[in-house]
């Protein structure tokens, strides 16, 4: 028996080994009835007490008592669970939920074990709300505790919520079964029927009946990694990083990890990265496992982050947890931020700038009218599985970013400590985070309980500023703000408006967009005629600042720390050029990527013409930096996969050659090892695949050479890790390598070869071989269920596979929505994914009119149906203002090169 208390509820139990299981004694009993028990009370006479979505208030659960006994040859399961509660009105219902479970038996005893009644209870259901209702003849007294206690069974979950099953395969081909819970954001009530929301927390005491060779996990004692007994030897890189993490965060945040262990995962099937259920993490092979042999530093990069993701939850989620999922946020916009500072700390070899694109990808999204505040009004599953998107991850995670620059390291940290220490075991909301960031008390005076807040006032560079007036227009209004700056002698003017890419300033709808957002903008910027850093708030929708006569440029924005984008007026971005050309190590790198950035955002947004923003990557050329140099290639490239879907033949074939010849420099000095830094690596990676994907005759050469060797080695020799995506999918262009890279694929330990491979596959030119690959994603045995959202994707990459992906979503929706459900990101990023690359009013017309319109009811509670409607908006509008412009530019550029 073990008592644990946990975020919303908790993984039950995983079991590696699959075989019938046995009767066992550890058995919970079922409390006995009174003598002389009558027929059960009539259900027909009742009608179901509650119409809420949200539980009643009026029963708190204190602590559970769970027993289940899972079958993995019936995958189905049987269980019990004794609920205590404490009634805080006089009632005669108890409501609670379930979903998908037959409930047999459902009783009410008093503090003492007795029951309140000598029937059976009735048991109402309220399917669409997810809820059952249970009546007790006797009243529930006010300020009383009783015992609930309920008898149910269910078949073992298709898909990946809830208690569901997966399998996996030894190398002798022998196929084993286990049963695995995945319960965030509201799956527990599939695996037994509880007060599935977050201030319901409460005690568990948990009973899992198994036979001998099963094991099974929970999240309390007993310590280690787990995961297929094969894959062992590639769980030590994870072990290392949760040790190195968890003593990271305990002298981070002051505050001991309170539990007595805290197991790591791999599930073989598994839909998200990872889950940080208290005390056992649970991941996707992907997100733990490491073999040095097959994995990339980018794949090294991506386990360590997600394991200090799922850590700083134990804190942030677990220890205190968000009072509603309007501000989950609160969970994962500080783990993703943590992910940032955690890595940073203890594994600085690794670091690399990916706060800057979790910052980008915040842009992107934030910048459609279809974006949502951060703290957003959900309310049933579906809007609750929705809240699970890069506003709250990214978007929060860049906030809380700016937030730490702006109060500084010191103020921030503090702040986080006197949050966690007043919230531990306890619900929190927005509020109370601003409270204790501002709260003036010194550590003495918290931790005797003393209440300090000095009315929201927190001192700033010699001003009072209240702090949740600002943050609230970061969190409560969705967005993001184009600050325009105009030089005019020795001022700086400013103006902020909200940044939108799907309408111009010259729209109509413009001005309607605009009303009401304003924010308050903690603004930085340097000079050329000072080191400092200078810093100045923006509270109003115009302002100015002097800079002095001497200034001959000013960079405004510093390493990116703020959440907005600037516009450099009039003349602005043809210094900002000129800087770059003459002396860009004046700037950042940072700053560099930034205005790379920033420049080409504000062209799709239609504020700066396309020929200033590829003039702006000119100084390319002399980059020494990867960050900056990959996110100029990555614009041009974008373009490329944009045009090369459409009939621009000559088009396509022209920024093919532009981009070869620009950067034949960096593409002929890559080597093809694994050698150097991790943005020597990344750019490596990217490089090579570019440039064969352009068909660059010495990057093809190279690639062909190399899957040779490992043809001819039958897998033995691997290639280099950050160039065998690039070596496979070169090697997949026929029929016999494509042929060999899918029987590895179905044999390989490593799910980080398997990705690899299947990238390879899905960039085959033959759409038969597309799709062969998503009918085997669609049946799940040889390509996981789990992977088929992304498998799709790369597909809607591939030029040939683009229109084969949109129509194999539309054939098998209702699939889809079975497998992944309504409102989860792999349903989110399939909308969004295949519908993304499309250009042309026609597909626009297509994706909205013809298929969204078909599924009407289920497109009306997605947001991201919106979304995808408004980025295939976004590239039409792209498309009608640059197309020709990029076709002049490359002309010039072409005729000026030769």
């Amino acid at each position: 028996m073990v008592s644990v208390r946990l975020l919303v509820l908790f993984l039950l139990s995983v079991s590696l080994l699959g075989s019938q299981p046995t009767q066992s004694s550890q058995q919970v009993s079922s409390p006995a009835h009174p003598a002389g028990e009558q027929s059960p009370l009539d259900p027909s006479s009742l009608s179901f007490p509650w119409s809420r979505l949200r539980l009643p208030r009026y029963i708190i659960p204190l602590h559970y008592h769970l027993f289940l006994h899972p079958n993995l040859t019936s995958l189905s399961f049987t269980g019990s669970v004794q609920i205590q509660i404490d009634v805080q009105n006089n009632t005669n219902w108890v409501v609670l939920h379930s979903k998908g479970l037959h409930i047999s038996k459902a009783t009410i005893l008093d503090q003492n074990l007795a029951h309140l009644s000598d029937q059976v209870l009735p048991v109402l259901h309220n399917p669409s709300h997810e809820q059952i209702g249970i009546f007790s003849p006797r009243v529930l007294s006010s300020g009383q505790k009783y015992f609930l206690y309920i008898e149910f069974e269910a078949e073992l979950a298709e898909g990946f919520y809830g208690f569901y099953k997966s399998t996996y395969r030894t190398s002798q081909g022998e196929t084993r079964t286990l049963a695995s819970t995945h319960f965030e954001p509201t799956s527990a009530r599939m695996a037994f029927p509880c007060f599935d929301e977050p201030n319901f927390k409460a005690n568990f005491s948990v009973r899992i009946r198994r036979s001998q060779e099963y094991i099974s996990l929970s999240n309390m004692p007993v310590v280690s990694i787990y995961a297929a007994p094969e894959k062992w030897q590639q769980t030590h890189y994870a072990l290392e990083v949760a040790v190195k993490m968890l003593d990271f965060y305990e002298d981070y945040f002051n505050i001991r990890y309170p539990l007595p262990k805290q197991d790591l995962i791999a599930i073989p099937d598994f839909q998200s990265g990872a889950m940080e259920n208290w005390g056992l993490t649970t991941y996707r092979e992907t997100s733990l496992l490491f073999d040095p042999l097959t994995s990339s530093v980018s794949d090294k990069l991506w386990v360590t982050m997600v394991i200090g993701h799922e850590l700083a939850h134990q804190w942030f989620g677990n220890l205190v947890t968000m009072e509603w999922w309007n501000d989950i946020w609160l969970n994962e916009g500080f783990a993703r931020y943590m992910e940032y500072i955690s890595v940073e700390a203890t594994y600085p070899d690794l670091k690399e700038e990916y706060l800057l694109h979790t910052c980008f990808a915040a842009v992107g999204l934030d910048s459609l009218n279809s974006s949502r505040p951060i703290s957003s009004p959900a309310e049933n599953p579906t809007q609750i599985k929705e809240m699970f998107d890069t506003v709250s991850y990214d978007k929060g995670a860049c906030v809380l970013h700016m937030l730490r620059h702006f109060l500084t390291d010191e103020v921030f940290q503090s702040g986080i400590v006197r949050y966690l220490r007043k919230y531990s075991y306890k619900n929190a909301h927005n509020q109370d985070l601003w409270d204790s960031l501002a709260n003036t008390c010194s550590e003495e005076d918290f931790i005797s309980g003393k209440h300090c807040y000095d009315s929201g006032q927190y001192l700033f560079a010699g001003e009072h500023l209240d702090l949740t007036a600002m943050m609230n227009t970061w969190t409560l209004q969705k967005g993001i703000p184009l600050v325009t700056v105009t030089r005019k002698g020795p001022r700086l003017l400013l103006r902020q408006d909200r940044f939108l890419r799907t309408v111009m300033p010259s729209d109509p709808l413009w001005s309607s967009l605009q009303k009401g957002f304003l924010w308050q903008i903690p603004l930085t910027y340097k000079t050329d005629v000072s080191g400092t850093i200078h810093r100045h708030l923006m509270t109003s929708p115009t302002d100015s600042i002097h800079i002095g006569e001497e200034a001959s440029w000013v960079k405004v924005n510093t390493d990116m720390t703020g959440f907005y984008v600037v516009h450099y007026e009039e003349s602005g971005w043809d210094v900002m050029t000129k800087l770059l050309r003459e002396n860009y190590t004046a700037l950042s790198y940072k700053d560099r990527t930034q205005l790379i950035h920033n420049a080409f955002q504000l062209v799709t947004a239609g504020h700066l013409p396309l020929n200033k923003a590829l003039d702006l990557i000119g100084y390319l050329k002399r980059e020494t930096h990867t960050v900056p140099l990959l996110k100029g290639l990555g614009y041009l490239e974008a373009f490329y996969h944009i045009i090369e879907k459409r009939d621009e033949l000559d088009l396509t074939q022209n920024l093919g050659m532009y981009i070869l010849q620009f950067f034949r420099a960096v593409i002929d000095q890559q080597t093809w090892s694994d050698s150097g830094s991790v943005s020597e690596r990344r750019l490596r990676s990217e490089v090579l695949s570019l440039a064969c994907h352009l068909d660059y005759p010495p990057c093809l050469e190279r690639a062909r050479q190399r899957f040779k060797d490992w043809l001819q080695s039958n897998g033995t020799l691997n290639p280099p890790t950050d160039v065998a995506e690039t070596v496979f999918s070169v090697g997949a262009q026929d029929d016999h390598g494509w042929a060999s890279l899918l029987n590895t694929y179905k044999t390989s330990l490593s799910a980080a070869q398997k990705h690899k491979i299947l990238f390879a596959l899905t960039s085959s030119r033959d759409s038969n071989k597309l799709q062969r690959l998503l009918d085997l994603g669609l049946e799940g045995k040889v390509i996981r269920s789990q992977d088929l959202s992304s498998l799709i994707l790369m597909v809607a990459r591939n030029s040939r596979g683009c229109n084969l992906a949109w129509n194999f979503v539309k054939k098998n929706w209702d699939t889809l929505v079975q497998k992944f459900q309504l409102g989860s990101f792999c349903i989110r990023n399939i909308i969004i994914g295949t519908t993304g690359q499309f250009s042309s009013q026609e597909e626009l017309n297509e994706v909205n009119m013809l298929f969204f319109e078909s599924i009407k009811e289920q497109a009306s509670q997605l947001r991201a149906t919106q979304v995808a409607l408004d980025n295939v908006q976004k590239n039409v509008r792209w498309v009608q203002r640059n197309l020709e412009t990029l076709r002049s530019w490359l002309n010039e550029q072409i005729s000026y090169g030769r």
